[in-house]
């Protein structure tokens, strides 16, 4: 499983609690890291429409080549699930 350094900072920046970001600390111990993909510059945003930061988490997953991506992010990405 891997994730993007973006959305590993994303989650950590998201909970409140030291006792969640623990668990996401050894959560992530086994995940690989990535660097995300900084351009979001790219052809296949002319036809699907997403902000900036949402476009850097699809094009870190196809540039690793990911068979799935998981993401909380259902207002963004609803309709393309």
């Amino acid at each position: 499983m891997i994730t993007s350094a973006y959305a590993a900072k994303e989650a950590y920046r998201n909970l409140s609690q030291t006792e969640q970001r623990e668990d996401l600390e050894e959560l992530l111990g086994s995940v690989e890291v990535v660097p995300t993909v900084a351009s979001t510059d790219h052809p296949l945003f002319s036809t699907v429409k997403l902000l900036d930061k949402d476009r850097s988490i699809l094009l870190t997953a196809i540039s690793t080549r990911a068979t799935h991506l998981f993401t909380g992010g259902f207002q963004h990405f609803g309709a393309y699930y």
